[in-house]
């Protein structure tokens, strides 16, 4: 439980993680603070857009719709990996989700399951939409599920959270699915990773792939050299550096 970061905090602390950051308008001061109180804090919560299209999912989740106005998360997550600031306050995000998900969030242990939709989950959660269709075939890439990682992460290290204060929204509201594509569970374990490292280094040691990964796509984001995918392939004994598959684990180079 915690006091909301500044909006100069928070970015600075996505910077500080390595994440790439675009600014849109007054993103800084863009909110439903008027429809009711942003914190105290308690996690991030995860999504997906059922869109596709940066500028148009962009814009979507800044400005809203006649039935739910803008803006709908904090940040979109493109995916290229690049995260779009949209607002920053309390947002249309998280809806109405189950007071036990959010008390086993504030105690960072094991999440029932959600049956209930009685908390306003807007006003304690951070948000970030990620650009995907939801359709469980739209790929995941690589950079996208890395900047997942680092916005949680560089979130939980500013409030001193663990990796057990990030859920997706299927976690949080009953009937929802977001995000799909990829489990909770794993990018936890990134995350987790992740925080025992320095803030913006390379996580080092291990890669889960995931779909839609290549040795040439985990180079470029996790090495930030596609080249480097030959080092990958030698370290790992690999006979063809075709044939990874999503959850096998990878041992990496020094960046």
């Amino acid at each position: 439980m915690a006091t909301p970061l500044t909006a100069a905090a928070f970015l600075a602390a996505l910077r500080a993680e390595g994440v790439k950051v675009q600014e849109h308008g007054s993103w800084r001061t863009h909110n439903r603070n008027h429809k009711g109180p942003w914190g105290p804090v308690n996690g991030v919560m995860i999504h997906h857009t059922v869109t596709s299209g940066t500028d148009s999912s962009v814009k979507l989740c800044r400005d809203g719709h006649s039935a739910l106005p803008g803006p709908l998360c904090h940040g979109v997550i493109a995916k290229d990996g690049v995260v779009h600031l949209v607002g920053y306050g309390r947002a249309n995000h998280a809806g109405l989700g189950d007071n036990d998900v959010l008390r086993a969030v504030v105690a960072e242990r094991t999440l029932p399951a959600d049956n209930e939709a009685n908390t306003d989950g807007n006003r304690h959660f951070y948000g970030f939409e990620c650009i995907n269709l939801g359709d469980g075939k739209d790929p995941w890439p690589s950079a996208q599920l890395e900047a997942i990682e680092k916005v949680s992460a560089a979130i939980c290290r500013a409030h001193g959270w663990t990796e057990r204060s990030v859920i997706g929204h299927l976690e949080w509201q009953p009937g929802k699915v977001d995000p799909r594509g990829f489990t909770m569970s794993s990018m936890r374990d990134r995350i987790a990773a992740r925080l025992k490292t320095k803030p913006g280094s390379s996580t080092g040691g291990t890669y889960t792939v995931g779909k839609g990964d290549t040795l040439w796509s985990i180079a470029a984001s996790k090495l930030g050299d596609g080249s480097r995918w030959r080092e990958i392939s030698k370290l790992n004994h690999l006979a063809d550096a075709d044939a990874i598959t999503p959850g096998q684990k990878l041992k990496l180079p020094k960046k």
